[in-house]
């Protein structure tokens, strides 16, 4: 690579990258409209400033071969604002990349299942965190940014901060959560976090102003999935699908469920009560 061209793609990513926050987005789409411009990067050895449409074309048809369609997906809507916000070019980006809708019901664990994963999973942080997820129906940022001050154990809720949409909202908080984060906590006695990054000696976790690395906790349940034997496709937030499934079938109200789980539409909610009739 040359420098000439390196220096250029830097200038323009990080120009992508305030635009993203001047834009208002979330972490999480920072992260994966950021990646979407690496990728191209890497793939075309070149500063995309100067592709083409039938380049694109391209790399979206290898990008498939590799790669789901929902990962294109966001690849298209990372590289389309980094089109119109930084090379300020608008193209009808249909012509180039189309991702289908695709209205799937995704896998969930049944209480058995989840039983038998969270009892295989081999450190604390991660068997406690996964808990959390599940117990509560939380997203994989909200839990690992749980603080301390955020937990009401007088009124059993706790107060998720900046969820999807940058919206507020309180879970309930079930005992045996409660005194898991309790005993989790007094491993590492954080003044803030529920979930410190790990790395270090114990004062140096003490200490951490960050939250422990995703990627061990999805590393962790897919080691555990392992050992089950279970083959369905189950993520961290599968755990949170399988919490609303779970909800269903001991028929709560689909009306208190989106607010349980902060959803924006009530279509989502309807997936769990598919899931729910096909799984009993």
């Amino acid at each position: 690579m040359k420098p000439m061209e390196q220096s250029k793609f830097d200038d323009l990513y990080y120009q992508h990258q305030q635009a993203l926050a001047l834009q208002g987005k979330s972490e999480c789409t920072i992260d994966l409209y950021s990646r979407s411009v690496r990728r191209e990067y890497e793939y075309f050895k070149r500063s995309p400033d100067d592709l083409t449409q039938k380049e694109l074309k391209t790399y979206f048809s290898d990008l498939l071969k590799t790669h789901s369609w929902s990962t294109v997906k966001v690849d298209r809507c990372g590289l389309q604002f980094f089109w119109k916000h930084v090379l300020n070019k608008k193209w009808d980006w249909i012509n180039i990349v189309k991702p289908p809708r695709i209205q799937s019901l995704p896998d969930f664990l049944t209480r058995k299942e989840f039983q038998k994963v969270i009892s295989a999973v081999k450190k604390l942080r991660y068997k406690i965190y996964l808990f959390t997820v599940y117990s509560m129906g939380l997203r994989l940022g909200e839990a690992l940014k749980l603080r301390i001050s955020d937990i009401d154990s007088q009124q059993m809720k706790i107060h998720i901060r900046q969820g999807k949409g940058k919206k507020d909202r309180f879970v309930d908080l079930p005992e045996i959560t409660l005194l898991a984060l309790r005993a989790f906590w007094k491993t590492h006695r954080n003044p803030e976090m529920i979930f410190p990054n790990q790395n270090g000696t114990p004062e140096a976790i003490r200490k951490a102003d960050t939250p422990m690395d995703r990627e061990g906790a999805q590393q962790a349940l897919k080691g555990a999935l392992r050992d089950c034997g279970i083959k369905k496709r189950i993520s961290i937030h599968s755990l949170r699908h399988s919490f609303g499934v779970h909800l269903v079938e001991d028929n709560v109200h689909l009306r208190h469920i989106p607010e349980l789980l902060g959803h924006a539409e009530p279509q989502t909610t309807a997936l769990y009560a598919y899931s729910g009739e096909f799984g009993r």
